[in-house]
């Protein structure tokens, strides 16, 4: 491996290159307009190759000066961009997130290897709970909450959309009392988060608002509550989003098409707070990961297979 010339010579030869300017040099760098003179000087003996042309009128670049030059620019370029980025991460400590425990489970959690191979220094708390925690006693840094984003004091942005809908196990409505309108949850459970709220603002934009249920269960995990309604036990009501896969292989109906809308996660986090770094490298990621994937396009190959099957069936 050549030996590299010495580091001082190279940065004083890059200032002076750019400036085509040995006196705009020595004012960047802080030193006197010899010492880049000095510095040139050196690094021409390491190459045995002048890098400037020098004449009354200034200095110009030689053609291996001309080469030399984007090299450097984009090698301080990078060591300046990295030395920065450990600058704002080092000691970042741990980061305390606070999480339903269903959003954890189905969207949160298969994406975390991402976002630990882009950020290996800041380690992650996870707090799971069904309360809304507060920022400040509950010593949480940043959380996800579910409601309509009508929390005061604090700043919020809404990361999923997620539309409310009651679904249900094929069996009720196929069952004795098929639940072919909204009047029909009179002769059934419906099941409740902490409180009947949601609910009772769907069964007014369904039109009725005055039904009483043959039975409520109040649940405040999500999991637990989906699973009841899976094993025919109640009527749950959900976001469509979080339960597209029973949705499509029929473990859940969504009876009725009224969905009730302004729902979703929301990012939450104290007022000033995106001046963390790690709390606002969580808040990029975060987002970047909510942003829809394209669907990857089906290969060539794959494409005329499919058509010499369907050709030859």
């Amino acid at each position: 491996m050549a030996r590299l010339p010495p580091l001082n010579a190279l940065r004083a030869f890059e200032a002076a290159a750019r400036h085509l300017s040995f006196k705009r040099a020595a004012d960047e760098l802080h030193v006197t307009q010899a010492a880049i003179s000095h510095q040139v000087k050196q690094l021409e003996a390491h190459l045995h190759l002048p890098l400037f042309r020098r004449s009354a009128r200034g200095v110009k670049l030689t053609e291996a000066g001309q080469a030399l030059l984007p090299v450097l620019c984009d090698a301080f370029d990078a060591i300046a961009a990295t030395v920065d980025r450990l600058g704002e991460t080092r000691n970042v400590g741990a980061l305390t997130v606070s999480l339903r425990p269903y959003f954890a489970v189905k969207w949160l959690a298969p994406r975390l290897t991402r976002f630990w191979q882009a950020w290996p220094q800041i380690a992650l708390r996870l707090n799971h709970t069904t309360k809304t925690a507060s920022l400040r006693s509950d010593e949480v840094d940043i959380a996800v909450w579910w409601g309509t984003g009508d929390w005061p004091g604090v700043e919020c942005e809404r990361l999923l959309s997620c539309d409310l809908t009651p679904v249900c196990s094929p069996a009720l409505v196929q069952g004795p009392y098929p639940l072919t309108s909204p009047w029909a949850l009179r002769w059934h459970t419906l099941l409740h988060e902490e409180t009947d709220e949601d609910w009772r603002r769907w069964l007014t934009l369904a039109g009725v608002a005055d039904l009483k249920p043959r039975k409520q269960l109040f649940i405040d995990d999500t999991n637990v509550r989906l699973e009841t309604a899976l094993k025919g036990q109640g009527v749950a009501l959900t976001g469509r989003a979080f339960v597209a896969d029973d949705l499509a292989a029929g473990r859940l109906v969504a009876p009725f098409g009224i969905d009730l809308e302004r729902y979703g996660y929301f990012l939450v986090y104290p007022k000033g707070a995106l001046a963390q770094p790690r709390i606002k490298a969580f808040r990029d990621w975060i987002f970047e990961e909510a942003e829809p994937r394209p669907a990857k396009p089906k290969s060539a190959g794959r494409a005329a297979a499919g058509k010499a099957r369907s050709s030859a069936s």
